[in-house]
């Protein structure tokens, strides 16, 4: 029987690497993307099929999708959006052109991936497709606001996309994971230094605490989680005949979305701000 294709994107390290890998051992024919050439090539010596996508680029996203739709004979059993990165920032210390930039990859290169392949599926009359989201996509944090944003948008867009898709074969879930092993920090560092004018910030002295955590190599945070987390997880995403909405994966994701069920938004902030 022919192998059931799915499609990653973001997998040149963290949770697409690893989830792209193990998925390729369990029989699945995996099309494992990365933004960068190099990235890319680093994956196929390694044994995957991989393809250069970059989710800020319309014409990367459709040579990407077409490549994967040529090699499968056009069809795609599975969409797993994971690229991403966040920005750390005071939301009055973000330009408009930072926001741009991270809603581009973070939601609209996603949304532009999402809505190619739709028809696919609708035609062959079956597929998963599987966002990963984040426990900021439904709690906040200080200083986390452009990420917060996209992934609240990401679920919400999300959210509607899978009661439109009832009834139609294609299943759509999300994925809340909180803190996983990955290089996410050491990106944000990167986007940080990009983007934020420090030096004109009224939260200059409090950015020397966050600079310190983003060089931080081992979590900072409790209750890390590594990537087989997210991975196990998305197995059930793939292969449930009833897979869920949503699937929260660390105890903070657990925790917070029993408590922003439960407590006023006053006394959740009261919380939040002192993490």
């Amino acid at each position: 029987m022919k192998p059931k294709s799915v499609l990653i994107t973001g997998c040149s390290s963290g949770i697409g690497f690893h989830v792209a890998n193990t998925l390729k051992d369990r029989g699945y024919r995996i099309f494992a993307s990365a933004r960068k050439s190099n990235d890319v090539e680093e994956l196929k010596r390694l044994g995957l099929e991989s393809v250069q996508l970059d989710l800020a680029n319309s014409a990367s996203i459709d040579s990407a999708l077409d490549f994967v739709l040529e090699s499968t004979g056009g069809e795609l059993y599975g969409l797993f959006n994971n690229g991403a990165f966040g920005i750390v920032g005071a939301v009055e210390d973000l330009s408009r052109d930072a926001m741009r930039d991270l809603f581009e990859a973070n939601l609209f290169g996603t949304h532009e991936l999402t809505t190619r392949v739709i028809p696919v599926m609708r035609q062959q009359g079956f597929g998963r497709i599987i966002q990963n989201s984040s426990i900021l996509g439904f709690v906040t944090l200080k200083f986390r606001g452009a990420y917060n944003a996209s992934k609240y948008a990401l679920e919400g867009l999300t959210d509607t996309l899978r009661m439109e898709l009832e009834g139609s074969g294609i299943h759509v879930s999300l994925i809340e994971p909180g803190p996983i092993e990955s290089k996410f920090r050491k990106n944000a560092y990167l986007a940080y230094r990009k983007y934020i004018d420090k030096e004109h910030s009224y939260f200059r002295d409090l950015y020397d605490t966050q600079e310190i955590r983003m060089q931080t190599e081992e979590p900072v945070v409790p209750f890390t989680l590594g990537p087989e987390a997210v991975y196990k997880k998305v197995v059930h995403a793939l292969e449930s005949k009833r897979p869920k909405a949503r699937y929260f994966v660390t105890f903070p994701t657990y925790l917070f979305g029993t408590l922003k069920r439960l407590l006023p938004d006053r006394v959740l902030d009261s919380i939040l701000i002192r993490i």
